[in-house]
């Protein structure tokens, strides 16, 4: 047995893990990163990137069948699984090994192998053990499903989506969330008829209901079958296909049933309890500095209730890492997080729903407005619809931001400096927003906020 010790041990390299390690070593630092996979966890490997891979293949099929609204004669000969899978494939090795050779640069020492937390901030993988002044858990999550409900065969996690080597005639994707309209925007632009079933009363539930409203017409245009607000009962499945069953009778067959209700955290057998780290339904309690309750044992990423998406990832890698150094770096609540959703179209948003600010500060202190793409020139060129909503405290700050458009990703994050900076209508109006763009549309919403709307009534 061989001990080694460091000032940081950072057990998973994910975009928590791997951003805590290189901000500490940047530091000064001593670092140990451990990782029973690759590193870059899941959203590397397995589900940001290549996903997102993925929707940019589709949205080319997109272009190339509406060519000739544009004026641009082309036609679609048919999509090549594995070219796509070439093409995406790639993508991820090119950022593993950029990913690897920032680590190596840094001097952190990279161990494979699956660690298991001990007492006395220490990590024990396989003979070794790796103790530390300080220890970060950033373990991440899994793929849910549905209790009784099992994976394998034809009922795939988004893991088993993305190695399937062939495009699927009919897919039904269980849950309308994030992962699952994301699946049903490639597959529907690939060729494959897609029926989503979502237990809740509409898609992306988490959304303001301006968003949902306007992505489920979207589906519905583009051909994408939903049933809201009906429970699944169970699926039967053979050697061609599976027959999915709800709670209303009614039943669907298809080629394979992905399970998307929602990833859980990975915190199980992983010694957390025995250390003294508390766990609440699998996910680490912390307090607001992101310290569990062992001493010197911090947590960071889908272990920790809340968000799950890479950047707040990396944003808590990095603040845990500044506060062992002794700096003192400013928490950044959850609300004040952007969100995108990369369907086709795009769901963007940050701060509070309408729905919630009203809870919040009450139906007369609340006024919201909406200003849709059709009267952006920018969005009108390159052939998207949606809207722009902001919400804000009468009189007061922007609570929330929530966009609905083809690329509206890309302008979220004014959207975050608004809400995060608790600005003011009036205090983002006379900004200038490049023309044409489709930032335009976030001003004019602004401008009609601030009571002097331009190309808006």
């Amino acid at each position: 047995m061989s001990d080694h010790t460091f000032d940081l041990v950072v057990l998973g390299g994910g975009s928590g893990g791997y951003a805590a390690a290189i901000r500490a070593s940047e530091l000064g630092k001593s670092v140990a990163l451990i990782e029973k996979d690759k590193v870059g966890g899941t959203c590397l490997h397995r589900g940001c990137i290549p996903t997102k891979a993925l929707l940019h293949a589709a949205e080319i099929a997109e272009n190339v069948r509406d060519a000739a609204a544009y004026g641009v004669t082309a036609r679609l000969e048919g999509i090549d699984p594995e070219g796509v899978r070439a093409y995406r494939d790639g993508i991820v090795a090119k950022k593993f090994k950029g990913l690897e050779g920032l680590l190596k640069a840094r001097g952190i020492t990279v161990v494979a192998g699956e660690g298991r937390l001990e007492a006395n901030r220490t990590v024990r993988v396989g003979d070794d053990r790796y103790a530390g002044e300080n220890v970060i858990l950033a373990t991440g999550s899994y793929s849910r499903t549905l209790p009784g409900l099992e994976i394998g065969g034809r009922v795939l996690t988004s893991e088993g989506a993305l190695a399937l080597a062939q495009i699927p005639e009919h897919v039904i994707i269980l849950g309308g969330g994030v992962i699952g309209v994301e699946f049903a925007s490639v597959w529907r632009s690939f060729g494959s008829r897609v029926t989503i079933i979502e237990a809740l009363p509409h898609l992306v539930p988490n959304e303001d209901i301006a968003l949902s409203k306007g992505l489920e017409r979207a589906f519905r245009k583009r051909g994408i079958a939903y049933s809201l607000g009906v429970r699944f009962q169970g699926v039967t499945q053979t050697d061609d296909g599976v027959t999915v069953t709800l709670e209303d009778g009614t039943a669907h067959d298809a080629d394979y049933l992905l399970v998307a209700v929602g990833r859980g955290p990975l915190t199980a057998d992983l010694g957390y309890e025995e250390a003294g780290v508390v766990l609440d339904r699998g996910f680490v309690r912390v307090d607001e500095s992101l310290r569990t309750g062992a001493d010197g044992v911090w947590a960071v990423g889908d272990i920790v209730p809340g968000l799950q998406l890479a950047h707040r990832g990396f944003q808590q890698g990095i603040f845990v890492a500044e506060q062992i150094a002794g700096l003192h770096p400013v928490p950044v609540p959850d609300a004040n997080i952007p969100k995108v959703t990369y369907s086709s179209p795009e769901v963007a948003s940050v701060g509070l729903t309408e729905s919630q600010a009203v809870e919040s500060h009450g139906a007369d202190s609340v006024v919201s407005y909406e200003y849709n793409l059709a009267g952006n020139g920018k969005s009108e060129i390159i052939g998207t619809t949606g809207l722009v909503k902001v919400v804000r405290r009468k009189d007061g700050p922007v609570l929330g931001v929530h966009l609905l458009g083809d690329r509206v990703g890309e302008l979220i994050t004014e959207g975050q400096l608004a809400v995060g900076w608790e600005a003011h209508p009036e205090d983002i109006a006379p900004l200038i927003h490049a023309h044409p763009t489709q930032s335009e549309a976030l001003g004019e919403a602004f401008l009609a906020l601030a009571g002097k709307p331009l190309h808006a009534l």
